[in-house]
């Protein structure tokens, strides 16, 4: 994986503007913060998001895939002051169960999720380098 960084741009914080990468190709469905019996544990949005990316990281795990396989992810949140007022929680999370990969990252405040007690959904990107087993 390559990192993107045109020159004379300032470093992003937290993400990449881009990333190269090359191997088989794994797209994970937007993930929420409910565990495994589809019941949510907490209405509160970084246990949301924890409980987001384990489900992100085992949906991974399925093709043989790590977190620092991840190239590319979209966060939809229901509440930007929360998401914005929360970041030093929401990226010692991060940290907690993805790492501190430089991933391309976009984040979007959405007026609702699918479900109606979901604060944030995670759609990733993935690509495993071949001969990776």
């Amino acid at each position: 994986m390559k990192v993107l960084q045109p020159p004379g741009w300032a470093a992003p914080r937290g993400y990449a503007n881009g990333v190269a990468a090359a191997g088989t190709m794994v797209f994970v469905a937007g993930q929420i913060g409910w565990n495994t019996k589809c019941v949510f544990d907490s209405d509160d949005l970084v246990p949301q998001v924890r409980q987001a990316l384990l489900n992100v990281r085992a949906v991974l795990a399925e093709a043989g895939a790590l977190p620092e396989h991840i190239v590319r992810m979209t966060w939809y949140v229901t509440d930007r002051r929360d998401y914005l007022a929360r970041g030093r929680e929401i990226g010692a999370v991060y940290r907690e169960v993805i790492g501190s990969y430089s991933v391309a990252m976009s984040a979007l405040e959405v007026s609702a999720l699918m479900e109606d007690r979901a604060r944030v959904e995670i759609e990733v990107t993935a690509v495993v380098p071949a001969g990776t087993d």
